[in-house]
């Protein structure tokens, strides 16, 4: 069990001791410490919320909300939603921020406060040192019975999201229409359930079934949207003959497909794809982490643009696509951002983009795959003890492979030729990631198996 603090939010498992755990007394301290940022230079504050499908999302959402109540802010609850609408719907309510409660891709006893400023966009690291540093002191003050908050509740934003989407001008929703695709959604329970169905049907695709489709929390299998997690979808598509498979994240701003034939199409492929479509209309540059493959750039530089590696975390995305004026960004794990619809990773406009490219292209969706290279990312992880010292194990990895290029920007990258590793702690989970990529899979699953040696030689 564990309780995670920082800059970006707060986010742990439910039940158990205060400190330690996500309880409610620590859900009403940080929900009263950012609230008092906010009400610190507008007293008449005003604060966007909305939750995903988890069993304990009823639960923070009351606290929350009357925690602010308590401050004296307007709150404007989205109720069930999406991590994209309720960022968006910051910008439309001219709210001083927002708060998203989900723990995105954990499993259903983790839950979060993830923080918004007034742009939508996840806070500035000043921002969220100040957060844990008015939460650690306790500092803040309660109003009076006279001057308390309100409360609104309203659900119209997922629509005018989908609208969005639909109305955007690379989405092509008459050729999507055209293509008469049968689509098969994964919404693990959550409020994909709600949402991917509906942008679906705005689109114009008149066959779509859904898998784990009751929004109760109770994820029918592990949330993240991995290969291995995703085999009830891979067999659904292949056996009702689908013409894909769409699978979403609890929060719905990760996404990543599945072929005609049940074969992944590689959620690192979800951003090239849509890169490679967005760079034929409006030429530019664009942004992925550093974990993120290769391909991105090699599409990039092919349309004449410039490719700009960030630090992990869609904050530090968003910060190097404004720096580079991109025109597209995001991050492997299939998180799409597109900034003229608004800086945050969004599934809808995801699936809007990728099906109006699919839509383009004369055959199925594996053959639309061939279009790109199989390059093969190995994704790890090792889990950490509170006694672990990573900066010094880094140290001593930095300098077994002194003799290669190293980027200490992000955890430790390490360049092999072509290959590269990627080594990081994670801001969300105590584990460090190990991510290695090469153009064939031994390969890469065997750079990242030497590198966790490595670091458990070094522990």
């Amino acid at each position: 069990m564990a309780l995670i603090k920082s800059i970006s939010g707060i986010r742990g498992t439910i039940g158990g001791t205060p400190g330690e755990n996500l309880t409610p007394i620590d859900i009403v301290r940080f929900a009263a410490a950012y609230g008092t940022m906010l009400t610190a230079s507008n007293k008449a504050a005003t604060v966007v919320i909305g939750r995903d499908g988890r069993i304990s999302g009823e639960m923070v959402n009351h606290l929350v909300a009357q925690t602010l109540i308590g401050l004296g802010i307007k709150v404007v609850d989205l109720g069930l939603s999406t991590t994209p609408t309720v960022e968006m719907a910051v910008v439309w309510e001219k709210a001083d921020g927002g708060i998203i409660l989900t723990a995105s891709h954990n499993p259903k006893e983790w839950n979060a406060l993830k923080l918004l400023n007034s742009a939508g966009e996840f806070i500035s690291a000043e921002a969220g040192a100040q957060v844990l540093d008015l939460a650690s002191r306790d500092a803040f003050a309660f109003v009076p019975v006279d001057k308390l908050g309100t409360y609104t509740l309203n659900d119209s934003y997922l629509g005018k999201h989908i609208d969005a989407v639909v109305n955007h001008p690379l989405v092509d929703a008459a050729a999507i229409r055209a293509k008469n695709l049968k689509i098969v959604v994964d919404a693990v329970n959550s409020t994909g359930a709600i949402a991917v169905p509906a942008l679906l049907k705005a689109l114009g695709v008149e066959e779509v079934s859904v898998l784990n489709g009751e929004v109760n929390g109770r994820f029918a299998h592990n949330p993240e949207p991995l290969p291995e997690n995703l085999v009830g979808l891979s067999a659904e598509v292949k056996k009702s003959g689908a013409s894909l498979g769409i699978a979403v994240d609890p929060d719905v701003d990760r996404l990543c497909f599945v072929n005609e034939d049940g074969s992944m199409f590689g959620e690192e492929f979800t951003l090239v794809a849509v890169a490679d479509y967005v760079l034929q209309h409006r030429p530019g540059n664009t942004v992925s982490n550093m974990s993120s493959t290769k391909a991105l750039k090699e599409i990039t530089l092919k349309h004449g643009g410039e490719y700009f590696p960030s630090a992990v975390g869609e904050v530090n995305v968003v910060k190097k696509m404004k720096e580079s004026n991109a025109v597209i960004g995001g991050e492997g794990n299939g998180g799409i951002i597109v900034p003229d619809l608004h800086y945050g990773r969004d599934a809808l406009i995801g699936i809007g983009l990728f099906l109006s490219a699919l839509a383009r292209h004369k055959n199925g969706i594996k053959s639309f795959r061939s279009r790109y290279p199989d390059y093969f990312i190995s994704k790890n992880k090792i889990e950490l003890e509170k006694s672990i010292d990573v900066k010094e194990i880094f140290e001593k990895i930095q300098t077994k492979y002194k003799k290669h290029p190293v980027n200490t920007e992000d955890g430790l990258k390490i360049e092999f030729d072509n290959d590269w590793v990627h080594l990081r702690t994670s801001n969300t989970e105590p584990i460090i990631r190990i991510y290695a990529e090469s153009n064939f899979e031994t390969t890469a699953n065997n750079i990242a198996l030497r590198l966790m040696q490595d670091i458990k030689e070094f522990m």
